[in-house]
């Protein structure tokens, strides 16, 4: 699976868990859901994304030499 692909998983999750979360426990929850927003947008606009150090940093993505992820 590609970066990008990985991060729209995360990115889409933490919405949807937010907005329930927001819905069941607390209207608090949406805070949470404005955060993924605006990492989203800062990330379009600087072209840096902590999300993606998150995931390399962990080991969940590899760079690898082939383009055998696509």
């Amino acid at each position: 699976m590609t970066m990008d692909r990985k991060i729209r998983l995360v990115a889409g999750t933490n919405v949807l868990l937010s907005l329930a979360l927001a819905h069941w426990v607390s209207p608090w929850w949406l805070l949470f859901t404005a955060f993924v927003g605006v990492n989203l947008l800062q990330s379009a606009l600087t072209g840096w994304c902590l999300m993606e150090d998150i995931l390399r940093w962990t080991g969940i993505h590899r760079e690898t030499g082939s383009r055998s992820d696509v």
